[in-house]
């Protein structure tokens, strides 16, 4: 299935866990497209944000249970990529102005 590169990247992740690997290891997390594999999602990132990447990681984040009252659901499952780039490449995502 092919996929456009806006539609493969949904976001970037911002937690404390990866920002601490941005700083330390270069690499960046994304919440991408449940079916994208790894290939579209180096393909994507390096389109969109014009940087050579070195390794893609991806992980199938399962949803939770969640109650409201006596009624249950689930939320839904998602799927986030660790993308290493290069050193001297750095995306603009998380910069201050």
């Amino acid at each position: 299935m092919r996929y456009e590169p806006h539609v493969i990247v949904e976001r970037a992740l911002t937690t404390e866990k990866s920002l601490n690997l941005r700083e330390g290891q270069n690499c960046v997390t994304f919440r991408v497209a449940v079916g994208a594999d790894k290939v579209q999602v180096k393909r994507a990132i390096e389109e969109l944000f014009k940087v050579k990447v070195l390794d893609v990681r991806t992980m199938m984040m399962r949803g939770k249970k969640k109650r409201l009252g006596r009624f249950e659901g689930r939320r839904p499952a998602w799927k986030k990529a660790l993308v290493t780039i290069r050193k001297e490449d750095h995306i603009d995502l998380f910069e201050k102005v």
